[in-house]
This record gives structure tokens, C-alpha cells and sequence, in this order.
């Protein structure tokens, strides 16, 4: 099968991370106000507890399917029979997933409560089973994936306006954030047959993924404690309304978390490809790059949305969410923490087989996240679970540091941490005066923004840093 081009695969991706970006952009501020902060925290709550029950069912094969088709995507045989291999395993244990959820809404009383948002929210389990993502970006189809998500949420965007009215309609918007998301898996099940056969072919041996199939689903057991249990021991342990103050602020981390990401995405494929067949320059050349992009990009993101966080809560959510301000102001850094551990984990231990490093780092960080929320939480509420999460993520990036320790020198040669330093200085010093205009937030932003990431990205470029001038000319994106 022809290798696709990373440099199409980057702009389509970064097609998607924009519609990704500008779809809550538009549709939070109206859900925000619309909803409140309880009505946002409930949807919030309900998100963050089944992605527990979909994590058992999908059991780690989201990432481990990306990397097992990717060494077989030339053989079109083998690749159906992996397919079939994995699939079969999701829906035998999304099978279990509902059963284990039917037992809980039956008997835990704060889940009745919301029974039918729950099993609204419940259908992106069998649509995530049905959906195979993992083959269309092993085969790396992100033309495909990004033309079929924008206009899902096109559509999506149209149902909310028309839909969603009032504080009962939570439910609605719900249903309206499964369809964005998940619809369109039943269009990737429809389409699968240009890539493999739908008949079975015979040869089958479940038992050969099991022991990666089980490593990758520890390693999404520790990712999602880490990044949902802050909202679910909110909710158990305050209210609904805090759990909406901390979903404001971790909804516009994970816009940006997208955009840090958004390279690193389309590498792991390439870079389990450059592994299995021994292009270990390549490979190394992928790593480099996608460190410094990520270093770069994250920094000036990161301290701009510190600096005017309060801006962008009352922009995006209104007066309502003033409580949503310090969380995220504390939660930013992890931009930088999770787009470094997105290349030392995903796109460097994944690829080389060290699946089992990238677990333990990320248990480590889930019992981080597990104390401090305990310890926090009941005192400084949502501003508690932020400072778990980031805590947490550090820890992670301290032990794959430590694992990577022979070869992180290498992985950071390409970061020019002066270049980075004075070009953030210079940007900070031309437009945190703008904070005192008053001229409403929208237009506070937008000069900020223009004049930060402008004077940054213009200091880097007199520098001449080098993955800039690098992506100018395309190389870095080369086939």
C-alpha cells in the first residue's frame, strides 16, 4: 500500500484539530449560558464516568490497533484478519462493558438520578467498537477522517441551535455530542470494505494480541484515572456546579492539548512503519522534529492562557464561570507536560515496544492524581483537581524522562530553549498591557493574541530557528 505523504496527513490533521477547535469555540459560549454551570457540570460528570465503562471496552485496542495494522497494512489478507481478530475482541468486551453499566444505574443512587443522559452519553461505547478508527489511522486515511468528522459536526453544530433551548434540555445536547463525536463510526464500518473483507478468512488467533492488547488496556486505565477521575470525585464529592467550573477550564486545555498534538498524531503510524522495517534514522529524524514543534508551540500557549485566562473563561462561558479562572490558570502547563509525553510515550517507547514503560509512568501518574484529588479536592474544590492533573502529568514526564535518560539528549537537541525564553519575554512585554483596555473580551483577546503570537513567532523567525525556517521549506513534512 502507498505510503501517504505526512506533510497532507499534517494539514489534514490540522484541519481537524481547527474544526475541532472552532466547533466548541462557537457552539460552548451559547451551551455555557444556556445550560449554566450545573447544566454543563452534569453532562460533564456523565462524560467522564462512561469514558470508564468505554475504556473496558475498547481494552487498550484504540492504540494497539493503530500500531498492529500499521506492520500489516501492505498485506491486505493479514490486515483483515487482524480486523476481524480485534474487532471481535471489542465487541465481546463492550458486551460486558454494558452489562457492568446496566448493574451500576440499577444500584448507585446519584446515577439514577440521570439514568437517561447516562445511557445517551452510553452510546459512543458500541459506536467507538463499531467504528474501527484505529484502521483508517493505521492506514493513515486522515483525508477521510477529517472531510467525514467536519461535516458531522456541521451538523451536529445546526441540531444544538435548533435543539437546545433551555437548562432541561441537557439531555438533548448530550445526544447532540454523541452524534459530533461518534456518528460517523457507522459510516467508517460502512466504508472498511475498500480496505479489508468483510467474509471470514480463516487462520484466526485471538490469543496473539492479548498480552499487548492487555498492556495497552493498563495503560488506558491509568491515562483515564488520571484525566477523568478529577470530574468524577468532583462530582461525588461537591457539586455539579464545581464539576462545570473545572469542565470550562479542562474544555479549552483539551482544544490546545489538540493543537500541541496535532503533529504527533499522524507520526505514530509512520513511526511504527520506520520501526518494523528497520528505518531507525528516520525514525529518530520524526522524534526530533515533533519534540521541537511541540516545545515550541506549547510554551507561548501555555502563558498566554495563564495570563489572560479570565478573559477567555468570561469570553467562551460568561459571568457564571468566574470560578473557572484559577483552575484553569493552575492546569495550563500541562499543554507542554502532555505534548512532551505524547512524543516520549506514543511516538517513541509505543513504536520501539516499550509499551511497558509508558504503563508504569502512567500508573505513576494516576496514583498522584488519586492522593492529591483526595487530599485537595474537599477543600479547594475544583482548583484541587487541577493541581492533581497537573502534578500528575509531571510525574509522567519524570518517568519516561528517567526511562529515556540514555537517548532524551538526542530526542531534545533540536529545542533552543533561549530562542523560546526571550521570544515568550518579548511577547508577554507587548501585550499584557492590552489587559487594561476596555474594550470587551473578544477584542482584548484578539489584539493580545495578534500581538503575542505575533512578536514570538517573529523572533523566532529572525533567530532562524531552524525547524521554522524547516517547516517554511516543507522538509520537515517530506514524504
Amino acid at each position: 500500500m502507498r505510503k501517504q505523504s505526512i506533510r497532507i496527513n499534517f494539514v489534514m490533521n490540522a484541519i481537524l484539530t481547527m474544526s475541532s477547535f472552532i466547533f466548541p469555540l462557537i457552539t460552548f459560549p451559547y451551551i455555557s449560558r444556556v445550560l449554566g454551570p450545573e447544566g454543563t457540570g452534569k453532562i460533564q460528570f456523565a462524560t467522564s464516568l462512561i469514558s470508564y465503562f468505554s475504556m473496558f471496552a475498547q481494552l487498550g485496542i484504540p492504540m494497539y490497533g493503530i500500531r498492529a495494522c500499521a506492520k500489516v497494512r501492505d498485506n491486505r489478507e493479514e490486515l483483515t484478519r487482524t480486523v476481524h481478530e480485534l474487532l471481535g475482541i471489542n465487541l465481546i468486551m463492550t458486551a460486558i462493558s454494558y452489562g457492568a453499566l446496566a448493574i451500576a444505574l440499577m444500584t448507585i443512587p446519584k446515577l439514577q438520578e440521570e439514568k437517561t443522559l447516562m445511557i445517551v452519553i452510553s452510546l459512543t461505547i458500541i459506536l467507538t467498537t463499531i467504528g474501527i478508527e484505529w484502521l483508517y489511522k493505521a492506514l493513515e486515511k486522515y483525508t477521510y477522517i477529517t472531510v467525514r468528522s467536519v461535516i458531522f459536526k456541521l451538523i451536529a453544530l445546526v441540531m444544538m441551535f435548533l435543539m437546545v433551548k433551555s437548562k432541561e434540555d441537557y439531555v438533548i445536547y448530550g445526544g447532540i455530542s454523541i452524534f459530533a463525536s461518534s456518528a460517523s463510526s457507522v459510516l467508517n464500518l460502512i466504508n472498511a470494505h475498500k480496505y479489508i473483507g468483510f467474509k471470514p478468512v480463516g487462520g484466526y488467533r485471538l490469543r496473539r494480541h492479548l498480552k499487548l492488547v492487555l498492556i495497552f488496556f493498563a495503560m488506558a486505565c491509568a491515562t483515564t484515572i488520571y484525566t477523568n477521575l478529577d470530574n468524577v470525585m468532583l462530582g461525588f464529592m461537591t457539586t455539579d456546579t464545581d464539576v462545570g467550573y473545572y469542565g470550562a477550564a479542562v474544555k479549552i486545555k483539551t482544544i490546545l492539548v489538540s493543537i500541541v498534538t496535532s503533529l504527533g498524531a499522524v507520526l505514530l503510524p509512520r513511526a511504527s512503519y520506520y520501526v518494523e522495517n528497520g528505518e531507525m534514522d528516520e525514525f529518530r529524524r520524526l522524534t526530533r522534529k515533533a519534540m521541537s514543534f511541540v516545545t515550541l508551540l506549547a510554551v507561548p500557549l501555555s502563558l498566554y492562557f495563564i495570563l489572560f485566562a479570565r478573559e477567555g473563561i468570561l469570553l467562551l462561558s460568561g459571568s457564571a464561570y468566574e470560578g473557572s479562572v484559577v483552575p484553569m490558570q493552575v492546569i495550563m502547563p500541562t499543554l507542554l507536560l502532555i505534548g512532551m509525553t505524547n512524543i516520549t510515550g506514543i511516538q517513541i517507547l509505543v513504536p520501539t515496544g516499550r509499551e511497558k514503560a509508558v504503563l508504569y509512568s502512567e500508573i505513576a501518574g494516576a496514583i498522584v492524581d488519586i492522593i492529591l484529588n483526595a487530599l485537595l479536592i474537599p477543600s479547594l474544590r475544583s482548583t484541587g483537581a487541577a493541581i492533581g492533573t497537573l502534578v500528575a502529568e509531571a510525574a509522567v514526564l519524570v518517568v519516561q524522562f528517567y526511562i529515556l535518560r540514555d537517548e532524551i539528549r538526542d530526542i531534545l537537541s533540536e529545542i533552543h530553549p533561549a530562542n523560546i525564553l526571550i521570544g515568550t519575554g518579548l511577547a508577554v512585554a507587548a501585550s499584557i498591557w492590552t489587559k487594561m483596555l476596555h474594550t470587551g473580551y473578544f477584542l482584548t483577546l484578539a489584539i493580545s493574541a495578534i500581538l503575542f503570537f505575533g512578536i514570538y513567532a517573529g523572533f523566532l523567525f529572525v533567530r532562524k530557528e531552524p525547524i521554522i525556517r524547516e517547516i517554511a521549506k516543507t522538509k520537515l513534512l517530506k514524504r
